[in-house]
């Protein structure tokens, strides 16, 4: 695991770090930080879930304080075991260190069905059997108030009684609910009498069939901070209207307070932010799964190569505001691209193989010529790459009539192979279709290591792999999963799924160097000039498979595209 430290979080200040600080030193809360992570165990985490973890273990870690993992864990139809473990992993590989202290909302449901019951005795909250749709109907709006329950004058005698026998289980779901009793007039509509508890008879995956009526998250989400005895509660600000009902909540039973802090939630160009979304992904086969490299899931980009340094930098970077806004993509890239260059090994792969014969090179010579394995990294070393007569070129580093700009290999002209020889084209190979198939050099030997003794120089620099050394891989090359910068943006009648990009996958049959045998899952690497790769969870030594991580800059490419 790769711990988050200090360093790990934004070197400016903001707002929430200045909150932390003036409070250290007033002494509030004891001169403590405690925050905690609260995921809802209904899916896997995804890339926004990254800021917020970031921030609240790495200011945590800053000052001294704890973070703890705590699963709301209230809605027992959308959750699972397999949630729950998916997120303990992502949140350990992005270095969010809660010292063993895991929890979970049902932990508390008896400490919070004790302080409905306190609530209800109060005259605070009653029993209602309004259906969901008729509390919708009352519930009135921005410009005019709601209508009172006809239950909201029962007696707490008949409330406690009532209570006590939805959780007995004599009701079905959804004939009756437990509401907060406060206005129905208020400006702030979630302060008009929301359900606290409704009727569901599921199976929790944790207390199993114990309980038939569940506390929704705004009633148990301020207690949990509450029993934890959390000092910041940092939420994002679809929360701040929420704020004064947790607030309230609070003072009605008379607990510990938290201090509840909102900032900017993470969003990203291209990118599926909605659980609920992500889960029709998977559910409909448009994706392999929530760890598919495609997803914006925490674990499908692990999978893809992603380093948690990096998707660090890249939250810390994002800083925290009070107003939301949107990110682009090729910035996340530039993070992950910007950390994988200082450590990732480099080797050769070729993608698309071009076959290239050497004429004037020995047929049964073989040479190993010395390779840098990162230039950012002396300690990295060296490695040693075959060279023999019979080549794997990129196609798209050979063209037979070449456009202006292009200063790769074309028909004589001389190009330099990496560590290897300078190289001139003399003739071409067709198939019956009048393709390229088979491209055919003459190399200088006194240029070995790719160096030329007279000092001529070459404008073009590739990279090449020994056709009878190579390795066979499955390279799976990665695009964005929606064509769209808001996937949301739909014609009527149509959902986001009419946004998915067909070509966001691409498999081809690579060549690659030999070192890279034997790789185990998660090595990273970078092709050199092709850009990130890293080997799959399902890769075997008879089978290689490479997952392309992120691309790297190309001159041409860019020339090439302009030119379309």
């Amino acid at each position: 695991m790769s711990e988050m430290t200090p360093s790990a979080t934004p070197t400016q200040s903001n707002f929430i770090r200045d909150i932390m600080a003036a409070d250290l030193a007033s002494g509030k809360h004891e001169g403590r930080v405690h925050t905690r992570f609260p995921p809802e165990p209904n899916g896997y985490l995804h890339v926004g879930h990254a800021k917020s973890i970031t921030i609240n273990f790495g200011l945590a870690g800053e000052f001294g304080g704890k973070c703890n993992l705590r699963f709301d864990d209230t809605n027992p139809e959308k959750e699972e075991t397999e949630y729950v473990d998916s997120i303990i992993e992502d949140v350990k590989w992005l270095g969010g260190d809660f010292g063993g202290r895991i929890f979970y909302a049902s932990d508390y449901f008896q400490q919070l069905y004790d302080w409905a019951v306190q609530l209800i005795n109060a005259g605070k909250a009653y029993v209602c059997d309004l259906s969901a749709e008729e509390v919708r109907r009352t519930r009135g709006n921005f410009t005019e108030p709601g209508k009172d329950s006809p239950y909201r004058t029962r007696s707490v005698e008949e409330n406690l009684a009532l209570f006590e026998r939805m959780r007995a289980g004599e009701f079905p779901d959804g004939t009756r609910t437990l509401r907060a009793k406060i206005d129905m007039a208020s400006p702030n509509l979630n302060m008009r009498d929301p359900v606290m508890y409704r009727i569901l008879h599921a199976e929790h995956h944790r207390t199993g069939n114990q309980w038939c009526i569940y506390p929704m998250y705004d009633y148990a989400h301020g207690q949990c901070d509450s029993i934890e005895k959390i000092t910041h509660s940092i939420c994002t600000l679809e929360f701040e209207d929420h704020r004064p009902l947790y607030d309230w909540f609070i003072q009605q039973l008379g607990i510990y307070a938290p201090q509840q802090i909102e900032f900017d939630r993470l969003n990203l160009t291209y990118t599926m932010m909605s659980k609920r979304k992500l889960l029709k992904l998977v559910k409909d086969g448009h994706v392999n799964g929530w760890d598919d490299p495609r997803m914006p899931t925490i674990s499908g980009m692990r999978r893809r190569g992603y380093t948690p340094e990096g998707l660090r930098n890249f939250c810390a970077r994002q800083g925290v505001s009070k107003t939301n806004g949107i990110t682009e993509l090729s910035l996340l890239e530039y993070f992950i691209r910007e950390d994988l260059n200082k450590h990732a090994l480099r080797v050769m792969g070729v993608l698309r193989p071009l076959k290239v014969v050497i004429d004037n090179y020995p047929d049964d010579q073989v040479e190993w010529m010395e390779a840098v394995n990162n230039p950012a990294d002396s300690s990295a070393g060296t490695r040693q790459v075959p060279f023999s007569k019979v080549l794997y070129i990129e196609q798209d580093d050979f063209r037979e009539d070449p456009p202006k700009q292009f200063f790769r290999l074309s028909p004589g002209r001389e190009v330099r192979l990496r560590y290897g020889y300078f190289v001139t084209c003399t003739s071409v190979v067709k198939n019956a279709q009048g393709e390229v198939v088979e491209v055919h050099c003459t190399y200088d030997p006194a240029t070995r290591g790719g160096d030329s003794p007279d000092g001529r120089k070459v404008k073009s620099t590739m990279h090449w792999v020994s056709a009878v050394h190579a390795i066979g891989a499955e390279v799976r090359l990665y695009e964005t999963l929606f064509t769209k910068e808001d996937p949301n943006d739909v014609p009527e009648g149509q959902d986001f799924t009419s946004n998915l990009n067909p070509r966001s996958l691409e498999t081809v049959t690579a060549r690659v160097e030999p070192s890279v045998a034997g790789a185990p899952p998660m090595t990273r690497y970078q092709f050199e000039r092709l850009g990130y790769f890293c080997v799959d969870k399902g890769s075997t030594p008879e089978t290689p498979v490479f997952n392309r991580t992120v691309t790297l800059k190309d001159a041409w490419a860019k020339i090439e595209k302009k030119t379309k």
